[in-house]
């Protein structure tokens, strides 16, 4: 793991993100960019150089932020991108080859409606770079306990691992597997991938609805230190495909989690 992205907005809270995923990436000797992205359109652009004192702005934000934290020797560049969000993060990607991408949920309070926003939510649903949620204000611990859940254990490429098999290895983590059983589901879906199991304790199959609602049980039963699950057009966020807001009332656990991604299945 060696490039880890974290995009940053006009939260208050963005230099406690910032700062976990500082403490995460020492963990590996990554680098960390820091991106902001702000929209100024071609005609808007054309008035005195109006996008780029824009982009000097974004980046005199990101330098506060910066300054703000411990670095703990990492090495921090900043990334700003006029255009859309996930534009952006996909032409980052091209260019450099993100490891991972690290996003705060909307917060740690249970009264809030949302568990991740709009542009969070964006990010999760469409681009295919490993993601890990972290609620906002948590302090980055290392994870020793690391649930992964899906409805299907067929996995394509075996690379989209990666990120969890770096995870396990650097922290010593236990991984168990939850296979969540749901309507419909098929015989194939109940072969799981071998380098899956490989990585793991044990195996746990649970009946549920869907796969989030295993993941609720399994976690009140469980208390991992980190759930893993898998970008999948009919898995984990099923029933939230069309929307890009996620709310709490739907999904929420209060520790980091892990989306691997599968572009098809």
């Amino acid at each position: 793991m060696n490039n880890i992205l974290v995009p940053i907005g006009t939260s208050p809270d963005a230099s406690k993100t910032l700062q976990y995923a500082i403490d995460f990436a020492s963990n590996f000797g990554a680098q960390v960019f820091v991106m902001e992205v702000f929209s100024v359109s071609s005609a808007a652009a054309s008035l005195a150089n109006v996008e780029e004192k824009i982009a000097k702005s974004s980046k005199e934000h990101i330098k506060e932020i910066i300054a703000s934290v411990n670095t703990k020797n990492v090495e921090i560049k900043i990334a700003t991108y006029n255009g859309d969000m996930v534009d952006g993060l996909n032409d980052i990607d091209k260019e450099l080859g993100i490891d991972l991408i690290i996003i705060a949920s909307k917060s740690n309070d249970i009264q809030e409606e949302l568990y991740l926003g709009n542009t969070s939510g964006r990010i999760v649903k469409q681009t295919n770079i490993p993601t890990l949620i972290v609620p906002k204000e948590i302090e980055f611990k290392p994870i020793k306990n690391i649930m992964t859940a899906f409805g299907s254990g067929i996995l394509k490429r075996n690379r989209v691992l990666n990120p969890l098999i770096s995870i396990k290895d650097k922290f010593r983590s236990e991984v168990n597997l939850l296979l969540v059983k749901r309507p419909g589901y098929s015989e194939d879906d109940l072969k799981v991938n071998t380098a899956l199991l490989d990585l793991s304790k044990q195996l746990i199959i649970s009946e549920n609805a869907n796969t989030y609602l295993g993941v609720l049980e399994y976690y009140q039963n469980q208390h991992p230190d980190l759930i893993c699950v898998f970008r999948r057009k009919r898995g984990f966020f099923k029933k939230l495909w069309e929307k890009n807001t996620i709310p709490k009332s739907e999904f929420f656990v209060p520790i980091p989690v892990l989306i691997l991604s599968v572009k098809k299945d």
